[in-house]
């Protein structure tokens, strides 16, 4: 089993010090991020880390994921250990309190990944990727996408991903071939059937969540080459009715998963 002991009097240094928590607590907007705030956050999901984390770490990495018959499963005591970060609070600490969010400087969100990632980088890295998925949303989505989708996301009920690279289009972005085609008529009308093949898609599919909120990168008819040419969609894996519930699965499928050095546990 591996061990991991918090940093916690380090940590609350660089948060005081170089971050300026102090200064960011007397704005209204952070006044809840107090001296006692800070340090109950900084404890606490150190503790966590270390209880539920890190005892983790090494069987991820023995056993790893496993792709069977298109489900991705991860060892167990994972899918416990997730259900403990939703429940106590973890993912949404940074988030919009209008969806369900404490609404605390991102300062302390970034604490809650640097304790998740040193416990357990491999684990750590589902709720990073989700971090990206809200913080695009909330920027860049519609109204209806955001509460439709936020909620929830926030939560860590459902998780995000980004889904840019492809087997010719990583660094080079411009080079990306996905396209995305409008749907005229049926049930989908107004929305769009996306084609292509994704590589590298940091837990992009797996048992924990019960639904994965799919960012992906494509081109729409007549858009122009490179990156200007390129949007972003959102690509539930579970279509999701308008009363909020799961409807359909969509059609996107995990045909295989990456053998990595050290983060076997990250499909």
């Amino acid at each position: 089993m591996t061990s991991f002991t918090p940093p916690i009097q380090d940590q609350l240094l660089a948060i005081t010090v170089n971050a300026g928590i102090e200064d960011l607590a007397r704005s209204v907007h952070f006044s809840a991020a107090e001296h006692d705030m800070v340090e109950a956050i900084v404890e606490g999901v150190g503790a966590f880390a270390a209880g539920e984390f890190a005892p983790l770490n090494r069987i991820g990495d023995l056993e790893g994921a496993k792709l069977v018959n298109g489900v991705v499963s991860l060892p167990d005591g994972y899918a416990k250990a997730y259900g403990e970060y939703v429940e106590q609070g973890w993912n949404a600490i940074a988030s919009p309190e209008e969806f369900g969010g404490q609404g605390l400087p991102f300062t302390l969100a970034c604490n809650v990944l640097e304790n998740l990632g040193a416990a357990n980088m491999a684990f750590s890295l589902l709720p990073m990727l989700s971090v990206g998925a809200i913080d695009a949303l909330e920027h860049h989505g519609s109204a209806a996408q955001k509460a439709k989708y936020l909620p929830r996301l926030v939560s860590g009920e459902w998780s995000g991903t980004m889904n840019l690279t492809e087997s010719q289009a990583g660094s080079d972005v411009g080079a990306l071939r996905a396209a995305a085609t409008p749907i005229e008529d049926g049930p989908h009308a107004g929305k769009y059937l996306i084609e292509g093949q994704k590589i590298y898609i940091t837990w992009g599919e797996h048992d924990l969540a019960e639904n994965i909120i799919h960012l992906v990168l494509a081109r729409l008819p007549g858009a122009p080459e490179g990156s200007r040419g390129i949007s972003l969609f959102l690509v539930p894996k579970y279509h999701v009715n308008d009363d909020g519930s799961l409807g359909a699965r969509n059609d996107l499928r995990c045909v295989s998963i990456e053998h990595k050095l050290g983060i076997n546990a990250s499909p």
